[in-house]
């Protein structure tokens, strides 16, 4: 049926009239074909549950160094040294294997710092503990993976640099 032959254009376009009645059904005819689907619900929400009352502190958790502000520190070095990292091999025009190295690395603790920071955020191991530490393994083996093939790349091919030369200039 063609867009202007809908029953509720078709009622839209007859309201615009002077007619009270069909004034009154228009707001009725709208919701109801705006909530004519039923709402489906495709993940379950989690278990809520609480250990104690709502007005319980929240637990302070031991200072440990890799944690806290070290952790931050070391999160905003590597996103600062990509920058130049990044930049260097094309505006200079060398291509070292040593500079590769090094913004390979940074790459990949980069991205495993990012993921690390998602899974905490939204996969709370007090809530979902089995999928948090599946989650964690996963993002240690994927970075291992990425490592691997990141060496492997700088040493047996042209390198990260190398490629993006050519497929810029491609």
């Amino acid at each position: 049926m063609a867009s202007f032959a809908r029953p509720s254009l078709l009622r839209q376009t007859l309201a615009t009239t002077r007619s009270p009645i069909l004034r009154q059904n228009v707001g009725v005819s709208q919701a109801v074909a705006f909530h004519a689907s039923a709402r489906k619900q495709i993940l379950p929400p989690l278990p809520q549950t609480l250990n104690g009352t709502m007005n319980e502190p929240v637990p302070v958790p031991k200072p440990h160094p890799s944690e806290g502000s070290y952790h931050w520190t070391f999160e905003r070095a590597v996103c600062v040294g990509l920058i130049p990292l990044s930049i260097a091999p094309f505006a200079a025009g060398s291509l070292n294997p040593v500079m590769d190295a090094v913004l390979c690395s940074l790459l990949v603790a980069h991205s495993h710092v990012g993921f690390q920071a998602a899974i905490i955020d939204y996969f709370r191991p007090q809530r979902v503990p089995k999928f948090h530490a599946l989650c964690v393994w996963l993002l240690r083996g994927f970075t291992l993976t990425t490592a691997v093939g990141l060496y492997e790349f700088e040493t047996n091919d042209v390198g990260i640099t190398e490629a993006l030369r050519r497929i810029w200039n491609a």
